[in-house]
């Protein structure tokens, strides 16, 4: 007699089905470019944002554009803290944590980090040099500043680096508590160097949005390039 109850094909394994890794890391890098030509047009044809300037009088004594809210030990902070988004120790993190994957044998780990941070920060300048927005000034600048405006360089880079390091090292954690907190450190410490920017006064509140929205979404692109290459190393 035979069983019905079971299913005919019950010798065939059953597909396994991984999310379109690829496709995720497609759309979010064209969902970054798209932030970065809409807002950077919408500012190139001069418009400018109501709550660029209402954030940046914000943060100064109405009586004296040139002093800062806060105590006074506030801005030396913020010039410490917008320091971490900067150039040379950005550099230095990338280096330290090459240098560790490498140790640690990583290697893969290791490539996807130098090939997301070096591409990112190389579309930041890109996209700098074709809107070339001016500096804001609404209040004086509390640092020197250089360069061009949009996007802000020390939010999207830390957010490239920040938060594609943290993604990507997530991905070879173990432990759930490790990874949760080292994604935290990250996003604690791009938010802060991307307030610290407006704290002083060298960027428009909008710089920094599209700063922190095209690194988090580089990030995340990175993230899924990362994943499909792991499931294909695995034979899956």
């Amino acid at each position: 007699m035979t069983d019905h109850s079971l299913p005919a094909n019950r010798d065939v394994p059953e597909v396994v089905r991984h999310p379109p890794w690829l496709l995720w890391a497609g759309g979010a890098v064209a969902l970054a470019v798209l932030i970065l030509v809409i807002v950077g047009a919408t500012i190139d044809r001069g418009h400018q944002f109501a709550f660029d300037r209402v954030l940046l009088l914000a943060f100064r004594q109405p009586a004296d554009l040139a002093a800062p809210i806060g105590p006074h030990w506030l801005q030396p902070t913020m010039v410490d803290v917008t320091a971490l988004g900067s150039g040379a120790v950005l550099t230095i993190i990338i280096v330290v944590t090459l240098g560790t994957l490498a140790v640690a044998r990583r290697w893969l780990t290791a490539a996807l980090v130098l090939a997301a941070t070096v591409s990112g920060s190389l579309a930041v300048d890109f996209a700098k040099t074709l809107v070339a927005r001016a500096r804001p000034d609404v209040v004086p600048h509390l640092v020197e500043v250089s360069s061009l405006s949009f996007p802000s360089g020390h939010s999207a880079n830390s957010a490239i680096v920040y938060l594609t390091i943290a993604i990507l090292l997530a991905q070879v954690i173990e432990r759930g508590t490790l990874r949760r907190y080292v994604a935290g450190v990250a996003v604690l410490l791009v938010v802060a160097i991307g307030v610290s920017r407006v704290y002083l006064g060298v960027h428009w509140p909008s710089d920094v949005l599209a700063g922190w929205s095209f690194g988090a979404l580089w990030a995340v692109a990175w993230w899924s390039v990362g994943a499909r290459l792991r499931l294909a190393r695995a034979g899956e």
